[in-house]
């Protein structure tokens, strides 16, 4: 087994394997809703899902244990992500989780484990970590704007819509809707000052789809020169 410069375990061959394995649990999440699976297809079903648990499992603990120094593996984003996978395996063998449906939902949390073998969603990952901070910046202005919007129509449309806008909260409803440009149609405005409002509103969503965009693949450009630079140092490094 071969380490990354993170100090992770690289699994080598074994990662095919468990690959194939959370593709067959997309599978088996969906064969799950048949509504009219008999008794020794629900068994199978269930089979695969303590083989998998297993297999999670252990991978897992082969990468903790291995890791250097250790603490870094169940700190880090997959290593959270491959926490939350095995966890509805691990309490399930203890309760019955039909009880605690929240906790089946864990599992797809499997799917997320494909990135990890995924050379684009790693250098997706690499891209999010350099533009983290504009990210953040920008989260953080989008969520105090999606406030004034909410606020805004609600101060508009309240008086001549209460069923429709009652509270602040069907406000914030419609400007989810709105800065999304989705459009649900459900809540409008009708008042000549909400529709203007409304427009002023839609403007600025289509700027708020458009900067993260940009952020986004100004940093994917970065992160696959790093690349680049990386693979050049280590072909220096052999020679």
């Amino acid at each position: 087994m071969k380490r990354d410069p993170n100090g992770q375990v690289n699994l080598g061959k074994w990662e095919l394997l468990i690959q194939i394995v959370i593709l067959l649990c997309l599978v088996d999440f969906a064969v799950e809703t048949l509504p009219d699976l008999t008794d020794q297809q629900r068994f199978w079903v269930n089979a695969f899902e303590i083989f998998s648990g297993a297999i999670f499992t252990a991978e897992y603990a082969i990468r903790f244990w291995f890791s250097r120094p250790r603490r870094s593996y169940p700190l880090s984003f997959f290593g959270i992500i491959d926490l939350l996978a095995i966890l509805p395996f691990i309490i399930g063998l203890g309760i019955d989780l039909k009880s605690l449906r929240a906790l089946r939902l864990l599992r797809f949390f499997r799917v997320i484990k494909l990135a990890r073998y995924s050379a684009a969603a790693r250098r997706f990952h690499r891209a999010f970590v350099i533009s983290k901070e504009e990210i953040i910046l920008f989260f953080t202005t989008a969520c105090i704007l999606l406030y004034l919007a909410a606020m805004g129509i609600y101060h508009f449309e309240h008086e001549a819509q209460p069923e429709v806008f009652a509270s602040m909260f069907d406000g914030l409803w419609w400007a989810v809707a709105t800065l999304t440009t989705v459009g649900y149609g459900d809540c409008y405005p009708i008042t000549a000052g909400g529709k203007f409002f409304t427009f002023v509103i839609l403007l600025i969503g289509l700027g708020i789809i458009a900067v993260p965009s940009g952020m986004v693949a100004a940093a994917l450009g970065k992160a696959r020169q790093e690349e680049r630079e990386e693979g050049k140092g280590e072909t220096s490094d052999e020679e």
